[in-house]
């Protein structure tokens, strides 16, 4: 059984105690072009690179084939194979793959990935504006279904979210999409922030299941991945 997977990233790994942990939820939110994607992948290359297969449901269209190339130049194809790519369409086709996850995972899955888990949500939602209580509590119930799985199967589920304006608050702040749901079922929660240098960013594990205090740390998006930046 897989305890962790490794980010790539020293000090969150050091902090989390090896990496995203299994059996809770990890969020990653931010603002586009923040690395989340490449972050997900780099740890979906790490799951791999340990033998352990991932489910990566892109809900957002942002998975690369050359992206996956740059992170893992070496034995590429096989590290490939271990990560099994679903493109839900819609909301409709996101809740229905969730639903049925169980059937996909089995013992040789580390890790969960659910790209943009707000995506498909926000396009229901500027579709069908009068429906938004219902599908924030479809988004709810997705969400506790992944703890679930999560739980039982000892398997390490991570989500990234897109970001809202926070306009009561001063300074001018942002916080992940339907906040309340995500952060009440995430266990970790991690907030990568753009900097004025467009290859540094900023990042803050504001939660984590060791309840230690905040940590701060900057990361430098490269062509093969996210590293730590010492200087910025």
């Amino acid at each position: 059984m897989l305890r962790s997977v490794p980010t790539g990233c020293k000090k969150i790994d050091e902090r989390l105690g090896g990496g995203i942990p299994n059996g809770e939820i990890s969020l990653v939110y931010g603002e586009a072009e923040t690395g989340k994607t490449t972050l997900a992948m780099q740890c979906a290359v790490n799951c791999a690179i340990q033998g352990y297969k991932t489910l990566f449901l892109d809900c957002d269209s942002t998975f690369s084939g050359q992206r996956l190339l740059n992170i893992a130049p070496r034995d590429f194809q096989d590290l490939a194979e271990l990560i099994i790519l679903m493109r839900p369409q819609d909301f409709v086709k996101q809740a229905m793959i969730i639903d049925q996850i169980t059937d996909y995972v089995t013992r040789s899955f580390g890790l969960i990935v659910v790209e943009t888990l707000t995506s498909l949500y926000l396009a229901e939602i500027a579709e069908k504006p009068e429906k938004a209580f219902d599908l924030n509590r479809e988004l709810n119930r997705q969400m506790a279904c992944l703890a679930q799985i999560a739980k039982i199967r000892k398997i390490a589920v991570l989500t990234t979210s897109q970001v809202r304006s926070v306009f009561d608050r001063v300074p001018l702040n942002v916080e992940p999409v339907a906040t309340r749901v995500l952060k009440f079922w995430s266990d970790t929660i991690i907030f990568m922030k753009p900097t004025k240098n467009p290859q540094v960013l900023k990042v803050i594990l504001d939660k984590n299941p060791r309840k230690l205090r905040p940590l701060t740390c900057y990361l430098k998006i490269e062509e093969n991945g996210i590293t730590e930046c010492l200087t910025h």
